[in-house]
């Protein structure tokens, strides 16, 4: 427990595969890990599936957090922000510890910081059907101008690019979709570089984050926001867990303000 050292310039990402994790003892040690509200809330999926998902969600978050804190994994103790998103409950853990989950099929990821306000979304490009009207009604009006002006047949991989990117940045805010989507605005027209601005209702500034995406498979895209000096270096490692069983590296291309890096 607890053997990961972790400082505020590194920023850890943990990837399951939920459809490769099947051995019926490991589940079995997944449901012991969980508590009696995640249990209620597992039966409540309707399809065999998402359960399995949930069950492997909560698998990878326990266990991921245990390798920081001297804390088992069938210890840790959640709670919601008035927005809804979970946290470390207050005062259950001595480190500052930050993390953000997003499952997609086929893929969960969870992202773990030292006190940096982190979201990550992750979206399986092609298992989703997406309208593209869908951004005339939430981008902000450049993102559709830049998205339109876009081959066909790039237009839907922008989209996602957007998307994720704006799902990773309302979530790092810890206020989902109380903040309106077209209120910010990312510029990706330049290759490897990633900008943003914020209407002035939303008393942000683009000096306070870093911004990523990357793709860990073909077909899944990621995005990663991280609130901290813009000027700042992070680090970033990906990893492929099963948990409780075994791990190894992952190798992502990742696209930032700088460009291309493989962490």
């Amino acid at each position: 427990m607890g053997t990961i050292p972790l400082n505020s310039r590194q920023i850890h990402l943990w990837f399951a595969f939920p459809d490769e994790i099947n051995q019926p003892e490991l589940l079995q040690q997944y449901q012991e890990l969980m508590n009696e509200e995640e249990k209620i809330r597992q039966k409540r999926f309707h399809f065999q599936r998402h359960q399995h998902q949930y069950l492997v969600t909560r698998a990878l978050v326990r266990t991921v957090l245990s390798r920081y804190a001297s804390i088992s994994p069938a210890d840790w103790q959640f709670q919601k922000n008035k927005w809804g998103r979970p946290e470390i409950k207050e005062n259950s853990c001595d480190l500052p510890l930050k993390f953000n989950l997003s499952h997609t099929e086929g893929l969960i990821v969870c992202a773990v910081s030292l006190g940096s306000e982190i979201g990550v979304d992750i979206e399986n490009r092609s298992r989703r059907e997406v309208n593209l009207r869908i951004a005339d009604r939430y981008f902000a009006p450049n993102e559709v101008v830049e998205l339109r002006s876009l081959p066909e047949s790039q237009q839907m991989d922008r989209f996602f690019d957007y998307w994720t990117l704006k799902e990773s940045y309302i979530k790092a805010c810890g206020k989902g979709l109380a903040i309106p989507l077209n209120q910010f605005c990312f510029n990706l027209k330049q290759p490897g570089k990633i900008e943003v601005s914020f209407e002035s209702a939303l008393g942000d500034s683009p000096d306070q984050w870093k911004l990523y995406r990357f793709n860990p498979t073909l077909e899944h895209w990621v995005a990663l926001a991280v609130r901290c000096d813009s000027n700042q270096t992070l680090q970033l490692k990906a990893t492929k867990l099963v948990p409780l069983s075994h791990e190894e590296p992952l190798e992502i291309l990742i696209e930032r303000e700088s460009g291309l890096l493989t962490p």
